[in-house]
């Protein structure tokens, strides 16, 4: 008799188990619909391995050690925050000042005033820019990045590195654990301690970490910051484009901001809190540096988003700037992937007038990824929605243009990976000129892009449309 119950009733108890899993996904404080819906699916059709999977990645949990950290850092922000800028917040216009609140919610940073800004859309010019500014270091070098790779630009970095610690700057090297996997054991990196540079793996991976913590929440910022005076932001690691590990679909388009002004500090703030989640190590003293406001300088915002902070704001903040646009609203980015209301918002826009158009590349590295975004074309034409896809490479530039007024660039891809659990940056700049710039580099992408026609895509084989769509149903997990 026991012979057959025994296994009637592990059958009962797993199926307990996931249904507890299912209550648990229903009571989450945090979380889309979408995506408890996506893991209630996975949880209740996927048997043993589906509750595994939702252990491992359906909660973001970051270890109590970096929560602890965490929590000091909260209560250091406010001092840290009473830093004299009365000298330059920014004088928005009425219609911008809701984007720019919203933006301060996430940790408190104001939009601020005089910032010299340099758009930099080649990667081989942003590399020698950045080691030409190491070069000048006098102090320090703070260098945040997902990938670095062993290759040209990694070894060209890294020499200024080097040159710079010969001459006593101090430089610090912050790189994501999983991006920057093959960096973290190269001899590459035994070569920049042994020349007394200080390199750290953000968020590190190990099988005992995986208990506390969820392993596939990244920080995927890019940031590097010179004596606190001279910052780079954007999308691009520091890599080559030809990109060695995906050579396939190279070049890496990428797009960087070199930022002079009061906004340099609010970025060295964060470079400092992620140093001190990961290296516990507090560098308070280097924000004792305070750029001054720059002639002509323009009025710019940091966002800093990230799972220990309100990390909806980033996707809150795109959905603003959809519905402030009135004339235009185009949008580049690798990943797309978006959540409901951003859909909504992309449709509403397009439907109230608005020229909107998406712009992403005709191959992409994740093969799952693109077929999510296809699978939201459909909707996207029939609301008018213009979409190209770039085909000169891997478009990985993560822009937005509204209007030729104001222009959001940084780290943070058009999907929930990016909104919902990575440590992510961006720029919001509230300038015509720079836009207008920004607005002229898109209209290079778009000129290397096929254009995706309506009639042409309702027509697509069945076989495709069911892949896309399927595809877009775990939208939510991506």
């Amino acid at each position: 008799m026991l012979n057959y119950e025994l296994p009637s009733l592990v059958v009962s108890f797993e199926l307990l188990i996931r249904l507890a899993i299912v209550v648990r996904i229903l009571l989450r404080r945090q979380g889309t619909p979408s995506s408890r819906l996506s893991w209630i699916v996975v949880v209740l059709l996927v048997p043993i391995a589906g509750p595994v999977l939702y252990f491992m990645f359906g909660e973001v949990r970051l270890g109590r050690g970096r929560v602890r950290r965490h929590k000091r850092l909260r209560r250091w922000q406010t001092e840290l925050l009473e830093a004299p800028h009365a000298d330059n917040a920014a004088e928005l216009p009425v219609d911008h000042r809701p984007i720019a609140k919203l933006a301060e919610s996430v940790g408190g940073t104001p939009a601020r005033h005089g910032n010299a800004l340099t758009l930099l859309s080649d990667s081989a010019r942003m590399i020698d820019a950045l080691v030409a500014d190491i070069d000048a270091a006098e102090q320090h070098c703070h260098l945040t990045t997902y990938i670095y790779l062993d290759d040209s630009s990694g070894q060209a970095v890294a020499e200024a590195l080097e040159r710079a610690t010969s001459r006593g700057v101090i430089c610090r090297v912050l790189v994501d654990a999983v991006g920057s996997k093959h960096f973290l054991g190269s001899a590459l990196r035994t070569q920049l301690e042994a020349a007394g540079v200080q390199v750290r793996a953000a968020l590190p991976v190990n099988p005992l970490r995986a208990l506390f913590a969820r392993l596939d929440v990244r920080n995927h910022r890019k940031l590097a910051i010179i004596d606190g005076r001279v910052a780079y932001t954007g999308s691009q690691n520091i890599a080559d484009a030809a990109f060695a590990p995906k050579a396939s679909y190279a070049p890496w388009v990428d797009a960087t901001i070199r930022v002079r002004g009061p906004v340099v500090w609010d970025l060295q703030r964060l470079f400092i809190e992620d140093w001190y989640l990961d290296a516990n190590e507090w560098l308070g003293e280097v924000l004792s540096v305070q750029p001054a406001p720059r002639p002509d300088g323009v009025d710019v915002q940091v966002i800093g988003t990230g799972p220990m902070s309100y990390n909806y704001a980033m996707r809150q903040v795109q959905q603003a700037a959809l519905h402030l646009g009135r004339e235009e609203v185009v949008i580049t980015s690798p990943y797309l992937v978006p959540d409901e209301g951003t859909a909504a918002a992309i449709h509403a826009a397009a439907r109230c007038g608005t020229r909107v158009c998406l712009v992403v590349p005709a191959r992409n590295d994740s093969k799952l990824v693109a077929a999510a975004s296809r699978g939201f074309y459909s909707d996207f034409l029939d609301s008018g929605v213009h979409i190209r896809e770039y085909l000169n490479g891997l478009l990985h530039a993560k822009t937005l243009s509204v209007d030729g007024r104001l222009s959001i660039l940084g780290s943070a891809n058009l999907d929930r990976r990016s909104f919902e659990l990575n440590f992510e940056l961006s720029l919001i700049v509230y300038d015509e000129d720079f836009t207008r710039e920004l607005r002229a580099l898109q209209a290079r992408y778009m000129a290397a892009s096929s254009t995706i026609i309506a009639t042409q895509w309702q027509t697509l084989a069945w076989p495709k449309r069911l892949y896309f769509n399927a595809a877009g149903l775990f939208g939510g997990l991506l």
